[in-house]
């Protein structure tokens, strides 16, 4: 748990860094990493919320909820608009629909569970091969 609490803070930072100064970063870094890491910390978001989910599970979830906050950015009621011009709305449901997106999501949950086997180990659930 506070290692799957670390990965999220952590990602949060990062992410923020690549919005907040992308100059510190490759070009393709300060333009991907962003929703790549959004979908990362969905992931882990999760991960803390469902511990026992296996990682797959987990992966599936948080691209299931970034692609949904990705396709809400098709539908344009003037309160939800209006919600996403505050830095924080646009943080959080993004401020307009892109296709690279969806790769950068599935990239972002699939490099969560990669990382999250990594640093958190081996689950005891399920079988003993769960990714």
């Amino acid at each position: 748990m506070i290692r799957r609490l670390a990965l999220l803070v952590s990602t949060i930072a990062l992410g923020l860094a690549t919005r907040r100064v992308p100059g510190a970063f490759p070009a393709f870094v300060a333009q991907y990493g962003g929703d790549t890491l959004w979908a990362a910390m969905m992931f882990w978001l999760v991960a803390l919320i469902r511990p026992a989910t296996t990682r797959i599970h987990l992966a599936a979830i948080a691209l299931t909820i970034s692609f949904a906050v990705e396709f809400s950015q098709l539908y344009h009621a003037p309160w939800l608009d209006a919600l996403r011009a505050t830095r924080l709305g646009a943080l959080a449901l993004g401020q307009g629909f892109l296709w690279t997106d969806l790769v950068c999501y599935a990239v972002g949950a699939m490099l969560a569970a990669g990382v999250d086997a990594v640093v958190v180990g081996r689950q005891t659930r399920g079988s003993s091969r769960t990714l």
